[in-house]
């Protein structure tokens, strides 16, 4: 049995100025992870996020929960230098929970080579999404041209794994995008973030086990989908449907059609494949986005470019907290109830 994770962020700044959790209220967050741990059936949860304290305090109340902590700092578009002193200091606060509870695992970053600057082309991370994933880059990736960017990746990951050693002594992983190369010979955990859409359907279990060469233990960080026809199909950006107009964020064109199934058989489904190789764990992304909020008008329904099984809505609502279930939310917690 595979531990059964799932992703919880307390605040990562996509957005210069802008936290995808705005607020941090500690009631709600205890809630929503004894809700994690009691009606998920969750034994692991991966905390992300940018500010250290926020980190350090979800990540205890998920350990007086009994769950264990893979602590993922956050911090987009950064230098590799202020990524390494930001790391330290994570360092730093995970070996304090990690010495009081053990059960700590420190992520060392996450698709670096996407969300630092320093490897490709741009200031931003939209700025770089735009260069990476152009077909020409694709096709340069797959035939092993572009070497040297894997190259300073990982001089780069061996510089944060010396730094974060120095002051963390428990195990370490890193949140790989599939198209990095990575050493993993300096971690204790192989990760990666692994989503399934229209170009890997039929290849999906075999890339998996192309990470068993390693000789250690292989952990899906991330995989999930959104609530919509054809979101399993787009996998991996299926969030790339919103546009801004005067200020406001809204559906691009004509928006999809809701469809919570499609997100629920996608988790299942991937969870089949994963409990039939020899993984040691699998982190469903997400849990809730709070700033993509439903709305009964399509165009103004943002949680429809989310990944959260649990729908935002204004004021209170499932429990007392301003959220109800997905689909997802139900068909992950029976599945993790019976293995």
């Amino acid at each position: 049995m595979f531990l059964r994770g799932i992703n919880y962020d307390v605040g990562t700044e996509f957005k210069k100025g802008t936290l995808s959790r705005p607020d941090f209220d500690e009631t709600i967050i205890k809630k929503e992870i004894a809700i994690v741990k009691s009606e998920l059936h969750c034994d692991a949860i991966k905390i992300s996020g940018y500010d250290i304290s926020r980190l350090s305090k979800a990540s205890e109340f998920a350990l007086e929960q009994g769950l264990q902590v893979w602590f993922a700092p956050s911090y987009i578009d950064a230098t590799k230098e202020e990524a390494i002193r930001y790391y330290i200091d994570c360092a730093i606060a995970a070996e304090k929970l990690r010495s009081k509870y053990d059960n700590v695992i420190f992520v060392a970053g996450f698709e670096s080579s996407l969300f630092l600057t320093g490897f490709e082309k741009g200031d931003t991370i939209y700025d770089r999404l735009a260069t990476m994933f152009t077909a020409w880059n694709m096709i340069l990736n797959k035939l092993g041209f572009r070497q040297s960017i894997h190259k300073n990746l990982n001089i780069f990951l061996n510089g944060v794994v010396g730094n974060v050693k120095a002051h963390f002594n428990g195990k370490l992983t890193y949140a790989s995008g599939t198209w990095e190369k990575i050493d993993w010979s300096i971690f204790d955990f192989v990760g990666v973030d692994h989503y399934r859409a229209f170009f890997n359907k039929l290849s999906y279990a075999k890339e998996l086990r192309g990470y068993y060469k390693f000789n250690r233990p292989v952990v899906v960080l991330e995989f999930g989908c959104c609530a919509y026809k054809g979101g399993d199909d787009k996998g991996p950006i299926g969030w790339a449907i919103t546009e801004v107009i005067d200020g406001k964020q809204i559906i691009k064109g004509e928006p999809p059609v809701r469809d919570e199934t499609v997100q629920a058989n996608y988790i299942t489904e991937l969870l089949d494949i994963f409990k039939h190789e020899p993984i040691h764990g699998a982190f469903v992304f997400t849990f809730v986005n709070p700033r993509y909020k439903y709305n009964n008008d399509p165009k103004l329904d943002l949680d429809l470019a989310s990944y959260g099984i649990v729908r935002p809505v204004e004021g209170k609502a499932y429990k007392g907290l301003p959220w109800v279930p997905k689909e997802a939310f139900y068909k992950l917690a029976d599945y993790y109830s019976r293995m």
